[in-house]
């Protein structure tokens, strides 16, 4: 007998939501969690309704919006990899031929039988 057996054929794709790509639908949680207790604060300080509401709604628009195009511009992985390219030196510099004898000396002191 049998079995018939459905196949996941996303298993090894992304998350995605509304067009937001993996992590960045953590980063726009993330935010919006940052702005509600920044509206909290800011009524319970005293702050006039008027002015934090569409203070919190102006933000929360830009937040949705930088996170919404980073995800289309970086992807899933990207904005790590760019970022971790920015932290890579152009150029490495020696002041001294040292490094290189010291590995050329430890190279040949091995005793081959």
């Amino acid at each position: 007998m049998s079995s018939i057996y459905s196949i996941n054929k996303g298993v090894s794709q992304p998350i995605v939501f509304k067009g937001l790509k993996a992590q960045y639908i953590i980063y726009l949680a993330i935010g919006l969690v940052v702005l509600l207790i920044l509206f909290a604060l800011l009524y319970i300080i005293g702050a006039g309704l008027l002015i934090v509401l569409p203070l919190i709604l102006m933000l929360g628009t830009a937040h949705f919006l930088l996170v919404l195009h980073l995800s289309h511009r970086f992807g899933t992985h990207g904005l790590m990899k760019y970022l971790a390219k920015r932290r890579l030196p152009h150029t490495i510099r020696f002041r001294s031929r040292r490094l290189f004898t010291s590995l050329n000396a430890h190279t040949h002191s091995v005793n081959p039988k």
